[in-house]
């Protein structure tokens, strides 16, 4: 069977229409999330839901709310001793790679689940998928608390997932403009979603099974154009497969 991400911003209807397509479309379909949201998986590895419960209670301690602020009454690194800053970027440095590990066990479970429900009759629909969200994270402005020099070990992530991370067989994006997105949520500026939608057209064109669908439309024509698109390749395969 065939894998099938859905893609796009916050707001353009991406678990809406796949929950709609898990209940409705004529051939057996999974769900799977492949976003980086431990709140809206509904598969992870135990260890990813600790290390987030680890995370929460230490930006709790600190007094951060979000990944935006800053922890109040933290020593400038100009006044904390020397030995104090070596001891804080190796913890770093130790927190950087267990991330990473964490991370990449995380994509692969994910994906071997992906690859067990097509093997048992699935189509599997992707709720986000990571090639595309890591890849539209570098080429987006940020301006926010993730504007930080690049970690080796973020490079090296990026460079799994655009060279050997598996791609879906197709690519659904649903595209809106930056202010029907943000009236939707609410969320981040007009030009930031306007430069991530940019972005998404972009790395579509170098795509393969790259499709653009109207998500500002009646969501009962979204849903409609999503399964004709779907059921058009799933087609196509099965009349490949039988010769």
């Amino acid at each position: 069977m065939i894998s099938v991400a859905l893609i796009g911003p916050d707001g353009a209807g991406k678990t809406t229409l796949a929950r709609m397509i898990e209940k409705s479309f004529p051939v057996p379909v999974k769900y799977l999330y492949m976003g980086v949201s431990v709140d809206s998986s509904n598969m992870a590895l135990p260890t990813t839901r600790m290390m987030e419960y680890f995370k929460r209670r230490r930006r709790q301690k600190q007094g951060v709310t979000s990944s935006k602020n800053i922890p109040p009454n933290r020593p400038a690194l100009s006044q904390t001793p020397r030995h104090a800053v070596r001891g804080r970027h190796k913890k770093s440095g130790w927190r950087a790679l267990l991330r990473l590990a964490n991370r990449l066990a995380e994509e692969w479970y994910r994906q071997f689940l992906s690859w067990k429900f097509r093997r048992n009759g699935h189509v599997v629909i992707y709720d986000r998928h990571y090639k595309f969200d890591f890849e539209l994270d570098k080429a987006a402005p940020r301006g926010d608390a993730r504007d930080e020099k690049r970690r080796f070990t973020d490079w090296l992530h990026r460079w799994f997932l655009a060279k050997v991370y598996p791609a879906p067989d197709v690519v659904i994006y649903l595209d809106a403009p930056a202010e029907v997105l943000f009236a939707r949520k609410g969320e981040f500026t007009l030009e930031w979603l306007e430069s991530r939608r940019q972005a998404f057209i972009t790395q579509g064109k170098k795509t393969p099974n790259f499709f653009r669908i109207d998500a500002t439309q009646p969501l009962e024509t979204v849903y409609a154009n999503v399964i004709e698109r779907i059921m058009q390749f799933y087609q196509k395969r099965r009349s490949r497969a039988r010769r």
